[in-house]
């Protein structure tokens, strides 16, 4: 019997073809430069927001009424350990009183945002338009 020979086909390497690659990659810059053409230019208008200044050491004047709050959420009229509920009429007792009303809102270090903005709408609430927020803590009922 003589050999049979039997024909093996070489296999075919694999190629990475290129040609598609940069068409998706141009398809998707393309699409990235249309899309960032199209968003509206968003227009600011330059703010001055205002700075804290440093205490000049200068106590307020003497008929200024210092509101406090404390982590707590106690509440001090000059001093004066004070409800909440009792907030409202002190400040329109406090209005009637004084030609100048002026208020300073204090609070010490672990005050919370929502009691102290509940003091402020307080103020607000009764139409006194001097008042200030105190920038620095300091302690509890001083």
């Amino acid at each position: 019997m003589e050999g049979t020979k039997i024909k093996v086909s070489k296999r075919k390497q694999a190629r990475i073809e290129i040609i598609p690659l940069i068409d998706v990659i141009f398809f998707l810059l393309a699409t990235f430069v249309l899309f960032t053409l199209s968003l509206k230019r968003i227009e600011s208008l330059p703010v001055d927001l205002p700075v804290a200044k440093p205490p000049t050491g200068e106590p307020p004047p003497t008929d200024t009424v210092t509101i406090q709050v404390s982590g707590e959420g106690a509440i001090f009229w000059n001093r004066e350990l004070i409800d909440m509920g009792e907030v409202p009429s002190r400040i329109a007792y406090y209005k009637t009183q004084t030609d100048d009303p002026r208020i300073l809102i204090a609070g010490d270090e672990k005050a919370r945002f929502g009691t102290t903005v509940a003091v402020l709408d307080e103020v607000r609430k009764a139409g006194i338009q001097k008042f200030s927020v105190e920038t620095r803590t300091r302690p509890t009922g001083k």
